[in-house]
């Protein structure tokens, strides 16, 4: 299933991520997943969260640039080579992988990931074909 995912657009300065951060807490926003990408001049953070309508107003309202995009979450057994079975699936259908990033389970003997793909369909659908569960946001807790 595709979840939505929030992306800010960070400046690459010391405190930034930090206010982003603050933002979030004070708007009553429990993060789910993320992870940061960063070049010299600014950074992308991209997350999971409990309300992305709530968190987009109250980043956007602070200065914040943010985008919301479908990316893929699904669960693979963790374990050796388990993400090696996924890559594999997409490089048997020609499928892109433009990034990925992890979070932990409260699963034991799963790792649950998050993925944003050239083809979103085509990939879902591999999945799909390949027996890799997809999960939908209400399968992941915010405590």
């Amino acid at each position: 299933m595709e979840v939505k995912q929030i992306s800010v657009f960070v400046e690459n300065k010391e405190g930034r991520i930090k206010k982003a951060m603050n933002t979030l807490a004070e708007a009553d926003i429990n993060i789910r997943a993320l992870s940061i990408a960063d070049t010299t001049k600014y950074g992308i953070l991209r997350l999971i969260v409990s309300d992305n309508k709530k968190a987009i107003e109250a980043l956007e309202k602070d200065g914040f640039i943010v985008k919301e995009n479908e990316v893929l979450l699904l669960e693979i057994p963790d374990k050796p080579n388990g993400l090696n079975s996924v890559l594999t699936t997409f490089d048997e259908k020609g499928i892109n992988l433009e990034y990925l990033y992890a979070f932990v389970s409260s699963k034991p003997d799963v790792a649950t990931l998050v993925m944003r793909l050239e083809n979103m369909q085509k990939a879902k659908e591999a999945l799909q074909d390949n027996g890799i569960k997809l999960l939908k946001k209400e399968d992941i807790q915010f405590l």
